[in-house]
């Protein structure tokens, strides 16, 4: 299922992934892989089609949503975290969500702390909202990253942020945080009264020996202040159905985010069935699926060539590249578009820390991916 991929069955793929790549080009950019959803997700999606499109039995009943009360008893069982379903939310994607917080949250001109580089569309949320990005830099630690989170404490005295956005695990670093470094950021939370949204839609995708704890889950009065936002689209490949949800345990954001009841709108049929399936029946599929990504991550560090900075992702199918030593400062993109023919993703678009970067997606299967490895490094000789 994973190594069976054909190049040209992918291109011919209407998606934003492969139709944006020029024929001769492979693409290696969005954070979307190339492998088939699971066989219960593509047999859940088949019932709806094949059985009723008509209105959901929560239509109007939002509360009664089987999403609610799935992703309460997943973090249960997968993490130990006790939630109130009734604490829980949908949207139709994290960055949605993001949006909805903020609005209800925030106001132009209050500062959003991240680390940087970040995800581009959070990014662009927050300035085309009018917030003010407060970058936290991760630094290279070794084989890894690291944040000075003394630094931060200064910085939040002096000024006026009000949320704290939290990518654990991190995108496009792959960092996954240890519970020292939470409690740090907690401390400082309630420390500087900060709201945290907390984006968790690689949590599945943490590699051993790490593992992943919910920010939520650090203590009550830190679930207090924090929405954790997460989804079943990027470890079970299923990005188009739109669907995510938050557990909003703010209570004021809560209310707030509840009234008028339809202003944020809802997932749709699909994407609830599509995350049901997933989360429920889906997880012999993901054992499997992190095995060859464990796998894909080791091909990406042997087979790059020598000066291409590298550090395993302790998360995530992505692999952020310091292509700097090699000359190619600011723009490795173009380089490897034109010379090696293989599309991805600018690291300029990352914010602060990504000129000289670029991050390469290598959720795909052995063949292509070694393809992908051997143009980057005959592009370089």
């Amino acid at each position: 299922m994973f190594d069976d991929l054909d190049v040209r069955a992918l291109s011919r793929r209407p998606g934003a992934k492969w139709s944006r790549a020029e024929p001769d080009v492979l693409p290696a950019w969005i954070a979307e892989m190339d492998f088939p959803p699971a066989p219960a997700v593509r047999e859940a999606l088949l019932r709806c089609v094949e059985g009723d499109l008509g209105y959901p039995s929560w239509d109007g009943r939002a509360a009664e949503n089987p999403l609610r009360t799935a992703f309460a008893e997943r973090m249960r069982a997968r993490h130990g975290w006790r939630l109130d379903p009734a604490h829980v939310r949908e949207f139709t994607d994290i960055n949605q969500g993001l949006q909805a917080v903020l609005n209800v949250a925030t106001r132009p001109g209050d500062g959003v702390v991240l680390h940087t580089p970040a995800y581009p569309p959070f990014l662009e949320t927050i300035a085309s909202m009018g917030r003010r990005p407060h970058a936290v830099p991760y630094t290279p630690d070794g084989d890894g990253w690291t944040f000075d989170a003394d630094r931060l404490d200064r910085e939040l005295r002096e000024g006026d942020s009000r949320v704290l956005l939290l990518v654990n695990p991190h995108n496009p670093t792959g960092r996954v945080l240890g519970r020292e470094e939470l409690c740090a950021l907690a401390r400082l939370a309630l420390r500087h009264d900060l709201l945290v949204v907390a984006d968790e839609v690689h949590s599945d995708l943490v590699h051993d020996p790490h593992r992943h704890i919910p920010f939520a889950s650090l203590a009550d009065e830190v679930a207090a202040r924090t929405v954790t936002l997460t989804s079943a689209t990027k470890s079970f490949n299923v990005p188009g159905v739109r669907c995510a949800v938050a557990h909003v345990g703010a209570a004021g954001v809560r209310e707030a985010l509840a009234r008028p009841t339809h202003l944020y709108g809802e997932p749709g049929t699909f994407g609830v069935a599509a995350t049901l399936a997933a989360w429920r029946h889906g997880e012999d599929w993901l054992a499997r699926l992190r095995q060859v990504l464990a796998r894909n991550a080791a091909l990406v560090r042997d087979g790059l060539p020598a000066g291409v900075g590298y550090r395993m992702p302790q998360a995530t199918f992505l692999a952020w590249l310091d292509c700097r030593e090699p000359g190619l400062e600011p723009d490795p993109y173009t380089f490897f578009r034109d010379e090696a023919r293989v599309l991805l993703h600018d690291g300029r678009a990352f914010g602060p820390g990504g000129e000289g970067f670029v991050r390469l997606n290598f959720a795909t299967s052995r063949d292509i991916l070694e393809d992908i490895l051997r143009r980057i490094r005959e592009s370089l000789t």
